[in-house]
Parts: structure tokens; sequence; C-alpha cells
């Protein structure tokens, strides 16, 4: 696999009448609109779980555009009906393949909650209309499309694929899945961002290569006979051998780019010599009484780097079988910490993992896209707006992100509960400064309803663009599986000048009144700019700017990869300061995790204990869910830290695993709701917590529910809707008579902005606040 990929944009064009300004209004969802384009068949179909609309932020939409660049006729299927083939047959056989996807998200986590409730609407679906995909929408789809055309080639791609391409634990079904790969029957997977790969093997296949026969691509995965390699020269090295679960023994570092120190091979003088063959010394020790005669090939340090390079790159690591890793947790933990070991593209070796006498091959991620190759990917035309077809449906998704432009990629964070270093990588993707500028021209001179406020820039992160490390050498010999944690990583670059420097240009431009920055602060990051907190707070935080310290504990905290809550202690000083400079009033808005893994029922407690000594009152709150592939959720199936090195003697991660104990946790979040205090009541005293229960400043709930009285203002209207006296809980004891009245002043309603702060503090404008919770990921 080439070290140095070919320009995503210097592929000659397989269509000269398709693409370069000859682009549709949208990509085709119907036979009338392929007509209307002159088409009598489609080269490549995508077939996606969620709404067509085309916009970058949308996986169809930044695809289709892309491979129209290329000269490619691209039709969309859009949310087909899957119950039959025929939804799959509307535009036709493609000539080149369908490209199936379940959508933005993991169709187990768009539709069911934390606690495998389904969700109250899809945000991706007109209207947040329910039952719109199947539930494992990628394995469905591509077995339909088999249906329809059972000679035609099936891809699939995007976060889905990405996520399930090996075993994997499923929360929902709670057991060991098999890879897609098998259940879908596609012929290929990519996984990642897979911009390279896509085009790669379009153009390959439209020169007419059977795509049986693609198997050197990064980013890959596929179906091969047990025990196959690409050719002669690869070797297969055993993932225990590397990572060995039992008795932690020394092993020889296999991606050691030089001879190890303690080499054992000797010359007749007994001195080491590094350039004789350690298997001939292996025979030697064994049989001391022989003479062995070998001809002794002095090597230099250049070429001994060159072999153990291409040795590296032509061997494979064999993970245990999923009929392994699903019946043994130590086994699944392993394979587990050795696949996230194996997601550095510059060092990273194939994997391949058996499933029922075949396997599992996935080549090394795919190299991340250059600046110019992230310019082109975006700037491509858009036509911004969801499809005609969908008239004046309210897609929610789409309400979120219209007026939001993604500047970067990626994520080095590392955090366990996260699945986006998985799809995107660790290696931070940017777009340059005139690209993302022209974007937000576009916004405002395209855009129905924009009135001037940009309601993001951001990403997986709000501030990691163009951070990276400061040697390319060093960073393409990492292994580490975070850049921030423990600490900041020394050869890591923080400076935000360049981030800063956008912010001040996109807000000058002409009929921009408001850049606003709602994607998940990094503030372990932000603290080494004190410049860029100022520039943050002073113009870009619409009253509220929501961060993720996600706990208090060092127990829990150790566990998710998160810096200790020290670290959001010293941005609280800097936002506040910054704050009261600019001569605002404006709030942090944290969020937390419930029942995460490692986290105690102590745990919960001292947080809940903190939240109440900093008078947060929580409104939106989670309850930790296990994402596949992601490391807590190793830890939550295994109770093994895969941080760790992994044995049946290794750290045991408890975890929060029946409803019971993960309602409480999520309750102690809210310790300030009535609803929750018989959650907690009982949570506390079954702890041995009675001294948390009582009527004072240092008790986290009342030993009774104060009694409401049946008035008008509890039994009446509110907000223009009628409401009903709560029910009143006093915990067993005799309840107070309806007919009283309270005697405790009512506390204030709940903000629906994610914090209810006390009467003394004003409340941010409805205004500011919604653009507090739009887009982005939780730093």
């Amino acid at each position: 696999m080439n070290a140095q990929p070919k320009n995503l944009f210097s592929f000659p064009r397989y269509r000269a009448d398709v693409g370069a300004g000859r682009t549709a209004p949208f990509l085709p969802m119907s036979r009338a609109e392929m007509d209307a384009l002159g088409w009598d068949s489609c080269d490549v179909i995508l077939v996606t779980g969620d709404a067509y609309i085309d916009h970058p932020s949308f996986g169809m939409a930044l695809i289709g555009r892309l491979l129209e660049h290329h000269g490619f006729r691209v039709g969309i299927i859009s949310q087909p009906d899957w119950h039959s083939a025929e939804s799959f047959r509307v535009l036709g056989k493609p000539n080149l393949y369908f490209g199936v996807t379940a959508g933005n998200m993991d169709s187990m986590v768009n539709k069911y909650t934390a606690d495998r409730k389904i969700r109250s609407e899809d945000a991706y679906t007109p209207n947040g209309e329910k039952e719109k995909r199947p539930d494992r929408a990628l394995t469905v789809y591509a077995q339909r499309a088999r249906e329809a055309y059972p000679d035609a080639n099936i891809v699939v791609g995007s976060i889905e694929a990405s996520l399930r391409r090996i075993a994997h634990y499923d929360y929902w079904s709670d057991k060991v899945r098999r890879s897609v790969l098998p259940d879908s029957k596609a012929d290929i997977l990519l996984f990642g961002n897979a911009e390279r790969a896509l085009i790669d093997l379009s153009h390959r296949l439209a020169a007419g290569e059977p795509i049986k026969q693609i198997r050197d691509l990064r980013g890959t995965a596929f179906m091969v006979p047990r025990g196959w390699l690409p050719d002669e020269e690869w070797t297969e090295i055993q993932s225990v051998k590397i990572d060995k679960p039992g008795k932690v023994d020394a092993h020889t570092d296999p991606y050691a780019m030089t001879p190890e120190k303690d080499a054992k091979c000797k010359t007749e003088g007994g001195a080491p010599d590094s350039g004789t063959s350690t298997a001939s010394t292996a025979a030697a020790e064994a049989k001391p009484d022989v003479v062995q005669q070998q001809t002794i090939r002095i090597m230099s340090r250049e070429e001994r780097q060159l072999m153990l390079k291409n040795r590296h790159h032509k061997s494979v690591i064999r993970l245990p079988s999923f009929e392994e890793v699903k019946d043994d947790p130590v086994m699944y933990a392993h394979a587990s910490r050795v696949f996230h070991l194996e997601a550095n593209p510059g060092n990273a070796k194939a994997l391949v993992q058996a499933h029922d006498g075949r396997d599992v091959w996935l080549n090394p991620p795919p190299l991340p896209l250059a600046m110019d190759e992230m310019d082109g990917v975006y700037d491509r035309t858009y036509a911004r707006a969801p499809h005609p077809s969908y008239g004046n449906a309210r897609i929610p998704a789409w309400e979120m992100i219209r007026f939001s432009v993604n500047i970067m990629r990626g994520c080095f964070g590392g955090c366990t509960f996260c699945s986006i270093t998985e799809h995107e990588g660790r290696i931070i993707q940017s777009r340059s400064e005139p690209s993302i500028l022209r974007e937000i021209e576009e916004i405002r001179d395209k855009v129905k309803g924009f009135t001037g406020t940009i309601s993001d820039l951001g990403g997986p992160t709000a501030n990691m663009y163009r951070l990276a490390c400061k040697d390319k050498k060093i960073e393409e010999s990492c292994r580490r599986l975070s850049c921030v944690y423990p600490g900041i990583c020394s050869n890591l670059g923080t400076d935000h000048s360049k981030l800063i420097s956008i912010y001040r240009k996109a807000r000058a431009l002409p009929g921009i009144k408001k850049i606003l920055i709602s994607s998940g602060l990094r503030y372990d990051l932000a603290v080494r700019s004190p410049e860029y907190v100022k520039e943050l707070v002073t113009h870009h935080v619409g009253g509220l700017l929501k961060i993720a310290p996600e706990h208090t504990e060092q127990n829990t905290l150790s566990k998710m990869m998160k810096p200790g809550i020290g670290t959001y202690d010293e941005f609280k000083e800097m936002f506040d300061r910054y704050s009261r400079e600019a001569g605002k009033e404006q709030y942090l808005i944290p969020y937390f995790i419930a029942a995460h893994p490692g986290t105690t029922d102590e745990d919960m407690v001292n947080l809940a204990l903190w939240l109440k000594e900093k008078d947060f009152k929580l409104d939106q709150v989670q309850t930790f869910m296990p994402t596949p592939m992601a490391l807590a959720t190793t830890m939550y199936h295994t109770r093994k830290n895969p941080l760790k090195k992994i044995s049946d003697e290794s750290e045991v991660v408890e975890t929060a695993r029946s409803g019971k104990v993960r309602k409480f946790h999520k309750a102690l979040l809210r310790y300030h709701a009535p609803e929750n205090w018989e959650v907690l009541h009982e949570g506390l005293l079954r702890m041995g917590r009675r001294d948390l229960i009582g009527n004072g400043p240092r008790h986290l709930i009342p030993s009774r529910q104060p009694a409401v009285a049946l008035t008008v203002e509890n039994s009446g209207v509110l907000n223009g809707r009628r409401v009903a006296a709560p029910k009143i809980n006093t915990f067993g004891k005799k309840p107070a008579s309806r007919t009283a009245t309270a005697s405790t002043k009512p506390a204030p309603p709940a903000s629906r902005n994610g914090l209810s702060y006390n009467s003394a503090k004003p409340k941010a404008k409805p205004a500011q606040a919604a653009g507090a919770h739009k887009s982005g990921r939780r730093g």
C-alpha cells in the first residue's frame, strides 16, 4: 500500500458530460429526475437511511457530489421501504455499485436511548418521524440491494460500517455480534472518512477491474478464505504475541525500527552482532555441540531499517476469532486493545479475524486528506437544502446545522466513551481559511432564512483546528491512544492563532452579524491559549457555552481518559474573568455522564455533592451508552480495562449494568428534581448514606417531599397549557393534607437550555441559548 497516496483530484474525469460545471441541481432520486438529466442509468446508486439533504454535513451529499465531480452519474435512494426489494429498483441497476450506508449515525444509536427506549423523534427524517429505517439498517439495506440485483456490486460504508467492521459488543441485543461484512454480504467495506478509497475504487471498477480483486486499498475490509495472504512475502502475527493476555511477560517490540539492544546474536568472539540471523542463533543455542556454519552479511543501518520497515508493512495481525471473543471477555478485551493500538495510519498493520471458517481482512486505516483535498471536498457545488420532494417538512438535523460550517475532522482526545476516533481518526484534517470563508459567504447568499448568525464553526471539537504533532516522524510512529491524556503531549502543538484568525475574518465578512461556537470545547487545550479564550468569550458565546468535564472523580475520569476537574476550574476562572471584562453575563453549561464504566455509587454521590456546592441544577443529563467499538464499551462488556495489559487477574472495572443502579446514577445528576427523590432516597439508604437525607443545607435531598397545595398556581394553566398538581411522595411517611399550603417557597422553573440558576442569576435569553446545543461533539 502506497505511503504517498495519489491526490484525490488528480484522476481523469470518467464522463466528460458530468461534473465540471455540469452539476445536477440535486442528485436524482427518481427516474423522472434522471430523464431530465438525460441519463439512462446511474453509475453509482447511494442508499442512505437519512433524508437526502444536499449539504456537506450529510455523508451521502458529500460523497455524491465528490463522485459527480469525478464524472460519475450518481443517484440517491433515501430511506427506502426495506420490507421488500422493490424500493431498491427505483433507479435501476447501477453500472458500478450500490453504495450503502445507514446514515450519519449508527442506526441503533439513532433509534434508541441509553435505556433502550425508542427515541421520541428521528432527527434525520422529515418531521422527525420514527420507524423510517430498520434496526441495523446497513445490513438490511445491503441484503435488499443484493436481492434486487444479485449480480450488482455492494459497497458498504459510513459510521455504522466503521464501528461494526470486526466482532463487536452490541448493547441493544446484549451480545457480541459478527462483523457486518458476513451478515450484509457486501463485496467490500470502506471505513473511516473514505474519500480516497471510494474514488480509487470507483475509477478501478470503471476501468473493468473486478471488485473481488481489489484488495490493496487502505481503509477497506473484505471477506477472504481462511489464511489468505496478499502474496508469499506476507507473514501473519498472532495478536497474543504482541499483547499477551494472561501473565505479563517481556516481549520483543514488533514495531521497533531498529534492532533490540539486548539481542542475543553473538559472533565467534562473543560480541553482539546485529547483522546475524536470530533464527540461526536460536538453533545454535538449542544444539550447543553442533558447529553452525552461517554466512554472515554485514548490513548497513539504513538497510536494516528498510528491511524491518518492509517486514512491518507486509505483516498482518490475527485477532482472536469471533467464536473466541463472543464467549471469552478476556479475549474480547485483548482484541479491543490490539485493535485500538493499530489505529495510527503511519504505523498500523493490517488485521484479520476469523468468522465461521472465513476471515474478515482489514487493511490499515486511510491516510488523512491534505488541506487542498479537504478544500476540494467541501468546495463542491451543494444546493444547501433538503431535496424538493420533502416540501415544507421539518427535518430536525437540517434545522440544527444549516447555518454551521465544518472546519476540520478527527479528534486526538481519545475519550473512551466516544467513537469518533475509531471513525475519523486521531490526526486532525483541516480546511484552509479561504475555503471556510467561501462557505460562510455561500450560506449568507444561498440559504433561505439566514439572518446573519453562523451557528457554529467547528467539527468533532471546537478548538483542534490545525493542531498537530510538531514532528511528522514522531506522529507516524506514535502509538498513544490520546495526545492529551494523562497530560498534553510535549510534541503536540497547541497554538490557537490560526483559529483566532478565522474567527476574526469570519465575523468581519459583510452581512455577518455573529459567529457562534457550538461544538464541544476541549478546555484543557483552550487554557494553553488565554488569547483564544478571551477571543471566544468576548465575541463568540451566545450567553451559554457548553463544555464537558463529564465527571469530578479521578477514578471515573481515568476510565474516560479525561482531565481532572481542576482543569475545568482553571478554565471557568478564565471564562468568568473575560466575560466580566467584556461586560457580559455568561455561563458555562457543563455536561456529565452517569453510570460510566468504573463509576461507583460513591463517585456519583460525590459528583452530586459537587453540583450542589456549585449550585448547578442540570436539566439535560445522559446515561452512558455503550456504542460499538468504543473502549468504554469494552469495559462495560468485559469488566476489564483495555487501557492496560489484559489478563485474568488484571484490574476489574465495576460497571452499573442493572437498570436500577443506572437510574440511581442518573437521578444523582438531577438531585434537585422532586421526581427523583424517591429513587435517591432508596439508593442513599442502600449505601448507608442517611446523612445526606434531611432538610439542612448539607443534605442532598429532603427527608420528605413538601406537599403541594391544590391551588390555581399548581393545578391551573401554565404557559398556555393546563397542568395537574404533582404527585406527592412522602417516602413512607403520612402525607400532608392535599388542601394544605406548601410550607416552602416553590423552586424556580428549570431552564430548558441546560441549567437553571437561582433567582439571583438571570436566565439566558431563549434566542441566545438555542444555539448552544446545536451541533458538535462534546469535547
